[in-house]
């Protein structure tokens, strides 16, 4: 199982929280490439455990704390 932040980015607009087989059905119906339904049946999970972000599955994507950049400038 290998996430890229291109493959991670199909599950931002999914319906969070979620389990493991409404987010594969989700990246179904939406046309996510094949390799981000693959990483979804890859993951291991304990009687049907429920996801509330992208970051329980993939816990390196950025987030907007990652970013050194101060908003009040802007």
């Amino acid at each position: 199982m290998y996430w890229t932040l291109e493959l991670a980015t199909y599950l931002t607009d999914a319906p969070w929280p979620a389990n493991k087989d409404e987010l594969i059905d989700f990246c179904i119906r939406t046309g996510a490439p094949l390799e981000v339904i693959e990483n979804l049946q890859e993951i291991e999970e304990e009687e049907e455990e429920i996801y509330e972000s992208i970051l329980e599955i993939w816990p390196d994507y950025p987030t907007d704390e990652d970013y050194l950049w101060n908003e009040d400038e802007y």
